[in-house]
């Protein structure tokens, strides 16, 4: 593994949606998140996180530390466990090193320098956890660690409309459906959208946090490329269009940083463009502050990144 980042960075994506639903909330029929006070959208990090580990999954080698540690169908203890044969620790005897007791507390559970071993074995191996961090205290116990990357929700730039369409299907599930309704043999079914609108969303890379988990250079070249490509291969009829429009990046010439994040974020703006008084159904609605402006604005510490 190479080393650990040495900057702080903090970046800045704005994405899109068209006649899509970018996160439904299952607590409200699948509808599209919106802030009740408000009217914005959302889009909860959780959901941004999963796209950026799918497109992991899908363009790395899981072989070469790019395995994903929470992704669909998996059994977490059962992972935790193989970390703990791969470094050779029987859980099931007494622990190797007499530092860690001259007995097992607990069958089939790590104890003492046993747990960092694991902890650190997990971070090796899957690319997540050295990003986002995990809590790993089930079962055979790896510990937990905090990740260096965190995002916001992402949020909006003006209210969105929720629409719920009716939608057809030309057949039904069962012989007894088809009966009753005499071979007409439809199924009727409900999708929601919202015609259009920009969010945006804030995240944080610290070098600190960086350092417990491993986050290398590369790792942090693949979050950009996850960040700029995720929303093409996460196309679905439920989510419309969506794409990445903007992920300007903001480079810190230390581990600490130069400025605080929420006046880096403050220099980006997505407003209106003028005479765009109707309801908003494009990007090109919109005028982003011009990465030259950016850059004249930010201390001359930090660097500013246009990845897309």
């Amino acid at each position: 593994m190479s080393e650990p980042i040495k900057n702080r960075y903090d970046f800045v994506l704005i994405f899109d949606v068209q006649d899509g639903n970018p996160n439904g909330d299952p607590d409200a029929g699948n509808l599209p998140r919106v802030d009740p006070e408000t009217g914005n959208g959302l889009v909860t990090d959780v959901c941004l996180k999963r796209k950026i580990r799918n497109y992991i999954q899908l363009t790395q080698d899981p072989a070469k530390g790019f395995d994903i540690f929470v992704k669909e169908k998996a059994i977490l203890n059962d992972l935790i466990d193989e970390a703990y044969k791969d470094l050779n620790i029987d859980l099931e005897e007494k622990p190797g090193n007499e530092k860690d007791g001259k007995t097992r507390k607990e069958k089939g559970k790590g104890q003492g320098t046993e747990i960092g071993s694991a902890r650190k074995k997990m971070c090796e191996k899957f690319y997540d956890i050295r990003a986002f961090g995990a809590v790993m205290s089930t079962g055979a116990n790896a510990g937990q660690v905090r990740g260096p990357v965190q995002m916001t929700f992402g949020r909006s730039i003006e209210p969105v409309v929720t629409l719920e369409h009716s939608i057809t299907r030309m057949a039904v599930a069962t012989q007894a459906e088809a009966e009753k309704q005499s071979g007409d043999n439809r199924t009727m079914g409900r999708k929601n959208t919202v015609p259009y609108g920009v969010y945006v969303s804030h995240g944080f890379v610290s070098a600190h946090l960086a350092n417990q988990t491993g986050f290398s250079e590369e790792d942090l070249n693949r979050l950009w490329d996850a960040l700029k490509d995720m929303f093409e291969h996460d196309r679905s009829a439920a989510r419309g269009l969506m794409s990445t429009r903007k992920l300007i990046v903001f480079k810190h010439n230390s581990a600490l940083g130069s400025a605080p994040a929420h006046m880096l974020f403050d220099l980006v703006k997505v407003i209106r463009k003028p005479g765009e008084n109707g309801p908003a159904r494009s990007f090109a609605d919109y005028a982003v502050t011009p990465i030259v402006e950016i850059k004249n604005q930010c201390p001359k510490e930090i660097e500013v990144l246009e990845k897309i």
